[in-house]
């Protein structure tokens, strides 16, 4: 349905760097990256960052963000922990979200201009 999304950020040097590290965690990879924009995904591009086009500062949408699909709880601790390292700040430690599914295991984070990210895991333990 969605074939990709995109987040405003203030860096880009600082954004690639952060999510670099933070997608890697789980198998995705910078697949372009321009001056003013980067991609990331496993083959196609799924996911960017980049400077906003009318030239006004980036700014975070309230009630927005973006959740990636990991492949293990262990990528999720891995996401939470490498967004946590590289400069974010934390939205809810990774660990089972049972209001949502019996299985939902996620992690939020805020990236470096307070975009919400989330990584789960269905599948169980």
């Amino acid at each position: 349905m969605i074939d990709h999304v995109s987040l405003g950020v203030a860096d880009i040097t600082a954004a690639r760097d952060f999510y670099d590290k933070v997608l890697g965690t789980l198998g995705l990879k910078r697949l372009y990256s321009m001056e003013f924009a980067a991609a990331y995904g496993d083959k196609y591009p799924g996911f960017w960052i980049g400077l906003p086009v009318d030239k006004q500062p980036a700014s975070a949408g309230n009630g927005c963000h973006i959740c990636f699909r990991a492949s293990s709880r262990t990528a999720v601790d891995a996401f939470h922990a490498a967004a946590m390292e590289a400069g974010g700040s934390d939205d809810g430690a990774p660990g089972l979200r049972p209001e949502y599914t019996e299985t939902y295991y996620g992690a939020f984070a805020f990236d470096l201009d307070g975009n919400k990210i989330e990584a789960v895991c269905y599948a169980p333990e």
